[in-house]
């Protein structure tokens, strides 16, 4: 038996969260840099961590994400930095008042309905499984009926895949996802962007994936059309 999802409040009047579904594609880093970053922005976030994104998080990072404890585990990834290390991102995050987690399980949950209110969704990242599955429009678990309802209801939808090759049928199930409206972001990390570490790299996919949601940031710096920026 599972354990009950801790209880969270019911959002206030007015709040329009971003979805964010992590599945189980590598590339764990990518969703905690895509999180700290709506936080720091002010931006209220749905956050559905699918089954087998919880096998990756625990082989990327040892952490053991529960429902029943989410907050404390969602905090404890959101401060380990790319590299691995724990308490590399000191921000107050308070008692993450601003998010509110669903189980993969739920499809009674608020994003797996049209009229639940939100800005949009973010995949980070996108398994080649859930790329296929909301193409489909399987509706599997809740990531994908979010997703599903994203695109029904034409609102923005970024899906971040994150895999090397790609197969035809991947790359048709993209195209489908793009002619539904979706805006494919491939986990690739640019370099004229001046990185010295992991961090940078990491950080540059999660501003890319912001970009296409339309949500400021700071986390990369920007090409000028100058040559030689990034070695500054």
């Amino acid at each position: 038996m599972q354990p009950a999802v801790e209880p969270v409040s019911e959002p206030s009047a007015g709040r329009r969260p971003w979805v964010v579904g992590v599945s189980g594609a590598s590339g764990t880093p990518y969703a905690a840099a895509v999180l700290r970053a709506l936080l720091a922005a002010g931006e209220s976030v749905d956050l559905v961590v699918s089954r087998a994104s919880r096998l990756t998080l625990l082989d990327e990072t040892g952490i053991a994400f529960r429902d029943a404890h989410w907050r404390d585990d969602l905090r404890a990834w959101l401060a380990r930095g790319a590299d691995g290390k724990p308490s590399t991102f000191d921000a107050d995050l308070g008692d993450l008042a601003d998010v509110r987690y669903w189980a993969a399980g739920d499809l009674a949950a608020g994003p797996s309905s049209g009229s639940y209110a939100t800005k949009g969704m973010l995949i980070v990242p996108a398994s080649t499984a859930c790329v296929a599955g909301v193409a489909l429009g399987l509706s599997k678990d809740l990531l994908q009926r979010a997703a599903s309802v994203t695109l029904k209801e034409r609102r923005r939808l970024v899906v971040a895949v994150r895999e090397t090759p790609l197969s035809g049928q991947t790359l048709r199930h993209l195209v489908t996802l793009d002619e539904a409206g979706a805006v494919v972001a491939p986990a690739s990390p640019a370099f004229y962007a001046g990185a010295t570490h992991i961090q940078d790299l990491v950080d540059f996919v999660a501003g890319r994936v912001l970009d296409a949601a339309g949500v400021a940031h700071g986390l990369y710096r920007r090409w000028e059309g100058e040559l030689g920026g990034g070695s500054v």
